[in-house]
């Protein structure tokens, strides 16, 4: 059996999960018989398929469609769909990453069927269960066989709630990722001169959680302390956010240039030349962290807590009055600590994949 090549169905969903399938989906070429089954969960041409071109992943042989409404009727037609594409390709495992509709609506289905769930990125906690993607993450790791986690904190935050067995630390596979596609986006990415942008020279910003669009306040009072800095920020905005933008009759000055959503080569581009980063990305902030440029969260607390404790990560809520001061005046003031492992975290998560003994 062991020398039998494993078959993994693989749900994809976001951005974040196509970035991280690019660093395993390529180790597990000639280990495993890996399927992709994309959610649609993000279903903008430029929040999907442009990160499979560019990322060199394999296209999916199954594709949902179930790109919107409310999070119960989301999860639940991902979740039909799944089953039955899982009763009819039997595979060994589920593999599903982070926190989103897509991972709780994969493991859910594989768990119910007795198929052991593999869940990449387990074990991070903003202890905040108003957020969907922290009761996602939760309910995850504990229907999970297979629990690969990126850095001690994760261990830790685990074995709180009693979770303990097929918990490993690998470290982050985004950072697998940065390591690989940083050389790459400098070569092959045109962004700073299509924007006309020079290093060091601009910040850049991301909003799309929906505790900061759906909240017209909150969204007011970022887009205030945003106006107020007077710096130059470059905003990629996300379809949903800009149609709150509008809607709100939000203002927005001109030291703020929007532009569409970007492929991941380009976005890791500007993060790399960006004087900071301004966002309420789970990923973005871990993107900063990798290539050493400030962050400030947009959100009142955060999964990565690591980068805030080692002082490149700084916490301002939708405070108007926090988010100007911090873009004017936050810096880093320690050196970084190696936290997220060695870049090898996809050659980790295949060898212990490999490892498993199937009931």
């Amino acid at each position: 059996m062991q020398d039998k090549k494993r078959k993994i169905i693989t749900i994809l969903g976001a951005r974040p999960q196509f970035i991280k399938a690019a660093a395993v989906s390529a180790v597990f070429k000639n280990s495993v018989n890996e399927i992709l089954v994309h959610t649609g969960q993000h279903y903008d041409p430029n929040m999907s398929e442009v990160f499979f071109d560019e990322l060199n992943i394999p296209k999916p042989k199954y594709h949902l469609n179930v790109g919107s409404g409310s999070h119960g009727a989301m999860t639940g037609a991902m979740l039909t769909a799944i089953e039955a594409i899982l009763v009819e390709e039997k595979p060994d495992f589920v593999l599903v990453y982070g926190d989103t509709n897509s991972t709780l609506a994969g493991a859910l289905a594989a768990s119910k069927l007795l198929i052991p769930v593999i869940h990449v990125e387990a074990g991070l906690r903003s202890f905040n269960k108003v957020m969907p993607e922290e009761q996602n993450r939760i309910l995850t790791d504990h229907i999970s066989k297979l629990l690969f986690v990126p850095t001690q904190t994760a261990v830790d935050n685990l074995k709180n709630e009693g979770i303990t067995k097929g918990v490993h630390l690998v470290g982050d596979v985004m950072y697998d990722g940065i390591l690989h596609f940083t050389k790459i986006a400098q070569d092959k990415s045109t962004i700073l001169r299509d924007l006309d942008l020079e290093e060091k020279q601009f910040m850049l910003c991301t909003i799309h959680r929906a505790e900061n669009t759906n909240d017209i306040e909150r969204l007011k009072a970022i887009f205030a302390g945003l106006n107020d800095s007077k710096q130059k920020i470059v905003l990629p905005l996300h379809p949903r956010t800009l149609k709150y933008v509008k809607e709100y009759g939000i203002e927005i000055s001109g030291n703020i240039s929007i532009i569409e959503p970007i492929g991941y080569l380009d976005m890791i581009r500007l993060e790399s030349a960006a004087k900071k980063i301004v966002t309420d990305s789970g990923g973005v902030q871990k993107e900063a962290f990798f290539l050493e440029v400030p962050c400030i969260t947009l959100r009142n607390e955060t999964e990565w807590t690591e980068t805030v404790e080692n002082g490149w990560n700084v916490l301002v809520g939708a405070d108007e009055g926090k988010i100007r001061q911090a873009i004017l005046n936050f810096q880093p003031t320690n050196l970084q600590q190696k936290l997220f492992g060695s870049g090898d975290a996809a050659q980790k998560i295949i060898e212990k994949i490999k490892g498993y003994e199937l009931e």
